[in-house]
C-alpha cells in the first residue's frame, strides 16, 4: 500500500447555514428600529453648520459596520469551512517492465514516416512511458553487446531522457551486430530482483541474431524459467536499404534479415506475443496493444481529512468584533436615549 499526498482542497461542511445571510440585513434593520433613535428638532438647522465635526461625528457608523461584519462571520462559522489534504492510497501492484532495443545499423534505416527506426521506436516507446502510472520500467539497449540504460524505475522524466539520449551503436562507436539473446539476458538481470507478480520484457529489433554469445531461444527459456514474459516486436521491412552507420554521416547498404520465427518462437516459449511493425501507425498500435494487455493491479482511493476552520479562527473574530461594537456602542458612541 503507498499513500501520496495531494492538494489542499477546501468545502463547506454546512452550505445551507449562508441562507441566514438573507436574514441578516432584516435582524439589523429590527435591532435599529427597537433601539430606537434620539432626535432634536431644531427650528433652523443653519445654527450647526459652522460647528466642528470631530472624529466621532466621522466614525459614527463604525459600530454598526462592526456589528454587521461580527454577524457574518458567525453565520460563515455556522456554515463551518474546511480545509484538507487530499491523500490517494493505492492498493496493489504495478507490472516491471525493461524495454530491450535493438541500436544496430539497420535501426538507421529511414522507413517510418520520414524518420529513422530507431528515432520512430524512441518516439512510441515515450508515448508508452507516459501511458503507465505505477509500474517500475527499465531500459536496456543492445547491438553486438548489451547495456544498461536505465534500472527500473518509477521516475519517467529520467527514464525518457535517457531514451532520448540512445543513438546508434555506430555512432556511440560500438562494433556492429545484433544479439538477441544477450538482449534478452540483458534485460533479465534489471529483473532478477523483482519481486512484482507480474514481470515483462518488450524486446524491439529490425535484424537477425548474428552475434557469439547466448542464443536468442536458450534465453527465452532462461526468462521462461523465472516467469519473465516476452513481447517481441520486429519492426520495419526485410529489404536492403541505405542507412546511416557513423557519425561523420556516411552511409552504406546494410542487410535487414528479420527473423520473424525465432522471435515468435521467443514470444511462445515466455507466454508473450509476437508484433509486426512495418509502418510508423503498426508500431503505434503495437506498444497500445502491450499497453492494453499489461494492466497494473491496483486500486486507487481518494481520502480528505477535513479540519475545521472557523472554531480557532471566524467564530472568535466574530465574538470579538461584536464585543467591540456594544463597547463603542456604551462609551464613546453613546446616543442619548
Amino acid at each position: 500500500m503507498v499513500t501520496k499526498g495531494g492538494d489542499l482542497v477546501f468545502r463547506l461542511a454546512h452550505p445551507a447555514a449562508l441562507l441566514l445571510f438573507v436574514l441578516v440585513p432584516f435582524f439589523l434593520w429590527t435591532l435599529r428600529r427597537t433601539s430606537g433613535t434620539a432626535t432634536f428638532r431644531y427650528s433652523d438647522t443653519r445654527l450647526l453648520a459652522d460647528l466642528p465635526v470631530n472624529w466621532r461625528v466621522r466614525l459614527r457608523r463604525l459600530p454598526e459596520i462592526l456589528r454587521m461584519a461580527g454577524w457574518v462571520l458567525l453565520v460563515i462559522a455556522l456554515a463551518r469551512p474546511q480545509a484538507g489534504q487530499t491523500q490517494e492510497i493505492i492498493r496493489g501492484q504495478g507490472i516491471d517492465i525493461v524495454l530491450a532495443v535493438d541500436i544496430s545499423g539497420s535501426m538507421g534505416t529511414g522507413d517510418l514516416g520520414g524518420q529513422n527506426r530507431l528515432e520512430a521506436a524512441k518516439r512510441v516507446i515515450t508515448d508508452f512511458i507516459n501511458a503507465r502510472e505505477f509500474d517500475r520500467i527499465g531500459l536496456t539497449v543492445f547491438a553486438r553487446q548489451a547495456f544498461h540504460q536505465s534500472p527500473l524505475t518509477l521516475d519517467y522524466g529520467v527514464l525518457a531522457q535517457l531514451l532520448d539520449e540512445v543513438q546508434l551503436a555506430s555512432q556511440l562507436g560500438l562494433e556492429e551486430g545484433t544479439a538477441i539473446g544477450l538482449g534478452l539476458a540483458s534485460a533479465a538481470n534489471l529483473l532478477r530482483d523483482s519481486e512484482a507478480l507480474s514481470k515483462v520484457v518488450i524486446l524491439l529489433t529490425d535484424g537477425a541474431h548474428n552475434a557469439e554469445g547466448i542464443s536468442p531461444i536458450d534465453a527465452a527459456l532462461s526468462l521462461a524459467a523465472l516467469g519473465i514474459r516476452v513481447y517481441t516486436i520486429g519492426i520495419g521491412d526485410s529489404a536492403s536499404a541505405p542507412v546511416i552507420v557513423s557519425a561523420d554521416g556516411n552511409a552504406q547498404f546494410v542487410e535487414n534479415g528479420l527473423d520473424e520465427a525465432t522471435l515468435v518462437r521467443i514470444a511462445e516459449i515466455t507466454q508473450g506475443r509476437y508484433f509486426r511493425a512495418i509502418e510508423l501507425s503498426d508500431l503505434q498500435a503495437v506498444y497500445d496493444q502491450i499497453n492494453a494487455l499489461e494492466k497494473s493491479d491496483v486500486e486507487r482511493q481518494m481520502f480528505v481529512r477535513w479540519q475545521d476552520q472557523a472554531a480557532g479562527v471566524l467564530l472568535p473574530a466574530g465574538l470579538i468584533l461584536l464585543i467591540i461594537e456594544r463597547f463603542l456602542r456604551t462609551m464613546t458612541f453613546q446616543t442619548i436615549p
